[in-house]
């Protein structure tokens, strides 16, 4: 598992990365903003997140698979 701060870290980037787009590019951008808030929403709610699991499968940013040792408990 991800540490908290690596995922927030992720979200706040992917927020301001779209934002920006959609203020420069195309406002049709602004719907990855909102799949992002949906997804933090969903993942309070329900304790899995997308990103943590695709973070953990690849090994970055310090992440492990869930089920490795070292790996935190799952919160579900």
């Amino acid at each position: 598992m991800c540490n908290d701060m690596v995922i927030r870290r992720f979200a706040g980037t992917f927020v301001l990365a779209s934002l920006a787009l959609g203020w420069w590019v195309s406002p049709w951008w602004f719907l990855f903003t909102a799949f992002v808030g949906v997804n933090l929403i969903q993942s309070s709610l329900t304790g899995f997140c997308p990103l943590e699991r695709i973070l953990g499968r690849f090994g970055l940013f310090g992440c492990r698979p869930a089920g490795q040792p070292g790996a935190q408990p799952s919160r579900g």
